[in-house]
């Protein structure tokens, strides 16, 4: 496994790193530049016009990475050489397309935010009407040619069958993740440097739960996202967009699926829960007593910066929280 590892981690890299040199320049001039929220932190505004979608970038390492790594390790093991035919290979294969769709709901909301020249892309009720058809197909992609059951496996319980009510529960656990790591991207390489970790664990409880094809996609998600952060680290040359930030939640989901420990997305994903629920909290707050609230701004990475954290310090505290995460979903399955 270590030379296709390799070879799909170069790959990412190299990739991703390498379509920043023209895709930026190309996308400054057709004026794809990011809109900044009026509302949000003021000193904001110089980002406007900053490139947006660069999740492009990360985007074509990961898909052409992971295929080629897998092609690789099917060429070197005969367990794996018919690999378009192995249920690791259509995992894969599935993963790759829901992470794509997502992406494309995301290109969606950029272009409208962009065409519109405004900070509102599609509404929430579209969103939601694309993700559910998505999470659905996904879910209906993995039952009957991925092969996933509706067991779940459970820390102390081992798997554990769900029946009908697996559905709605993943539904909701997709949808929400999704959405959580798309309300992270607000500061400089946040989302990048959070998934990143994220994606590192997987790596390391795909190698425990021998687990070929989550490895290597996990391996390509790392990979680009090291290339994608050199233009993404304060100060952003480019901005990954919902175009990029729905990809890597549906990677989130991707991965936690691959390894079969679903609600794995919920824990080493802990952070963008954490953001997701600051941002339902100031909400409710705000609406029950007529303006109050609890943060200064939500999502929370808001609230920390207009206390006066620099974007590298959230940065870098955003990205221990994931590794907690990593940990403790690392040490869950240590136990299966």
């Amino acid at each position: 496994m270590t030379v296709p590892v390799l070879i799909t981690a170069v790959m990412a890299f190299l990739i991703s790193w390498l379509i920043g040199f023209r895709l930026i320049p190309w996308l400054r001039a057709i004026k794809m530049g990011q809109v900044i929220n009026e509302i949000g932190p003021t000193w904001h505004k110089y980002k406007e016009g900053t490139p947006t979608m660069g999740g492009l970038m990360f985007i074509a390492g990961t898909v052409i990475a992971s295929a080629c790594g897998y092609t690789v390790l099917g060429l070197m093991n005969d367990k794996y050489f018919h690999a378009p035919f192995s249920v690791e290979w259509k995992r894969l294969i599935i993963n790759a397309v829901c992470c794509l769709a997502f992406a494309l709901i995301g290109f969606d909301d950029d272009y409208h935010k962009i065409h519109n020249h405004q900070n509102l892309g599609l509404t929430a009720k579209q969103k939601i009407v694309l993700q559910v058809a998505v999470s659905a197909a996904y879910l209906a992609a993995m039952r009957f040619w991925g092969e996933n059951d509706t067991s779940i496996w459970l820390p102390g319980l081992g798997d554990t069958d769900l029946g009908f009510f697996y559905y709605p529960l993943l539904m909701f656990s997709i949808i929400g993740i999704v959405n959580a790591v798309n309300l992270t991207d607000g500061v400089d390489g946040l989302a990048g440097s959070t998934t990143l970790v994220t994606a590192i664990g997987f790596m390391v409880m795909s190698v425990m739960l021998n687990d070929p094809g989550n490895l290597l996609f996990s391996t390509a998600i790392t990979g680009a996202l090291i290339g994608f952060l050199i233009w993404n680290y304060k100060p952003a040359k480019v901005f990954m967009g919902d175009t990029g930030s729905m990809f890597l939640g549906g990677a989130v989901v991707a991965m936690s699926f691959g390894c079969k420990r679903e609600l794995f997305m919920l824990i080493s994903g802990v952070l963008f829960v954490i953001e997701a629920f600051s941002d339902i909290i100031q909400v409710c707050y705000f609406k029950l007593t007529h303006g109050k609230r609890i943060f200064k701004m939500a999502p929370i990475h808001h609230h920390f910066e207009m206390s006066g954290w620099s974007e590298e310090k959230i940065v870098f505290v955003f990205s221990l929280v994931s590794l907690a995460g990593s940990l403790v979903s690392i040490c869950l399955t240590k136990l299966s």
